[in-house]
């Protein structure tokens, strides 16, 4: 990771001449998509604090804007009537399966494809008729996209050449740049005598060199295993924690957007289906596909029996019952998905009170280490996961009591499909 250290190198060489810093980032001013059905922020904390009155300013400062957006191949629609803002300096994830419109999104605003309807915004003004190479946008790539022949050091300096640079300047930003990224001491590489985190560096280095105002990243650490992933994640994070320029990044993989995103906008079939912060989208999916797609859970099939004051009592098979948060259009007699994440999941005995307890056997255990999985399976056949301590040692065959407070488990609708209204969980929403 990028030491404290490297990051004080960094920034006061970054002070010192041409500067690799953007305007000072701030939280992110919020998405508009539809503000009538936006639900109200989470309140969640934000992932760095603000620390000055300029901080402040620019939190409500939009930068990006969709405004209308489609995007149709033929009669496929790819992108739904998209209206999107990405505030200054904020990092922004586009999360989804494949085929769900976020890399599309991503080559509009990059100006690889043109809108078939709407504007996209940079700054306030429309970029929809600008080629790429005049947005001041850096792109990173999943495979890098390196030039084999060149070194690190003329890999970091073609985009400044290519911008007609002076000579004078280019020598000391490409260092101040490979310093970022702790790579100066391989500047006379060629990228295949580099690891494949250390050409990622390279090709993150190549997109920050020459100050853009934008930064997109289309699936960056995905040719990386998952150790490295992982490493990569929480460098990219403190590359733009010290540096404050606006990222956007598409991937699929969606612990890598909760670790590294202010906010994340979870695409399904063409449309943001939600919008918010890692805490509010993971503690308050809006959608069963949200919440299936972020974390784990366990789902439950059921018919709603009773329904009040935003909660909504449960007949599971053979009769149980069970007590949720009503999540959407839920009427009595309704079929209903319940959710509830398996670190949510107590084990009890007969003396603990809870609103939902049930009796189960154990079926399996299986160690990760820091903690287990127990797989419990109720009187109806349905098999839980739970997650649980390490030290746990309940045999195949016991019998359990699994318990989980109301406020944990969520009711959506069977078979709801998905509008092109986001509902957003998150700050300055």
């Amino acid at each position: 990771m990028v030491s404290t250290t490297q990051d004080s190198t960094a920034r006061s060489g970054l002070a010192a001449g041409p500067s690799l810093a953007s305007p000072t980032r701030g939280s992110p001013g919020g998405d508009r998509a539809t503000p009538a059905e936006g639900r109200d922020a989470d309140g969640a904390t934000a992932s760095r604090p603000d620390n000055s009155t300029r901080n402040a300013r620019s939190r409500d400062e939009t930068f990006v804007e969709f405004i209308d957006v489609e995007k149709f191949y033929g009669d496929f629609q790819a992108v739904k009537r998209l209206h999107l803002t990405i505030g200054r300096g904020e990092f922004l994830t586009f999360l989804g399966p494949s085929g769900s419109g976020k890399t599309t999104t991503l080559n509009m605003l990059a100006g690889f494809e043109r809108p078939s309807q709407g504007v996209i915004t940079l700054a306030g003004k429309s970029v929809d008729r600008l080629p790429p190479y005049e947005r001041n946008i850096g792109m990173v790539f999943q495979n890098y996209a390196l030039f084999p022949h060149m070194s690190v050091e003329q890999n970091v300096a073609f985009p400044l050449s290519v911008r007609k640079t002076p000579k004078a300047d280019i020598a000391p930003r490409v260092k101040r740049a490979l310093e970022m990224v702790r790579l100066e001491q391989f500047k006379h590489r060629k990228p295949a005598q580099l690891s494949g985190g250390q050409q990622q560096r390279v090709a993150l280095a190549r997109a920050l060199v020459f100050e853009p105002t934008l930064v997109l990243m289309d699936e960056p650490l995905g040719a990386l295993d998952k150790k490295l992933r992982e490493h990569m994640q929480i460098e990219l994070k403190q590359i733009h924690e010290m540096l404050g320029v606006t990222m956007v990044c598409v991937t699929h993989d969606q612990s890598e957007a909760l670790t590294m995103s202010d906010r994340v906008a979870v695409f399904d079939h063409g449309a943001v289906v939600q919008i918010g912060t890692p805490h509010g989208l993971y503690n308050e999916p809006a959608t069963e596909f949200v919440a299936s797609f972020i974390g784990e859970n366990n789902a439950l099939d059921g018919i709603a029996e009773r329904v009040g004051d935003g909660r909504c009592q449960v007949t599971l098979p053979t009769g149980l019952k069970a007590t949720a948060l009503a999540i959407g259009d839920i009427g009595p007699g309704a079929p209903v998905h319940l959710t509830i994440r398996p670190e949510r999941i107590g084990l009890s005995n007969a003396d603990v009170q809870s609103d939902n307890r049930f009796q189960a056997t154990v079926v399996d255990r299986i160690y990760h280490g820091d903690h287990q999985r127990l797989l419990a399976r109720l009187a109806n056949g349905q098999v839980l996961t739970v997650k649980i301590g390490p030290e746990a040692t309940m045999p195949a065959g016991e019998a359990i009591d699994v318990c989980w407070a109301t406020s944990d488990c969520r009711a959506f609708p069977a078979g709801a499909a998905p509008d092109d209204k986001p509902s957003n969980t998150g700050r300055g929403l």
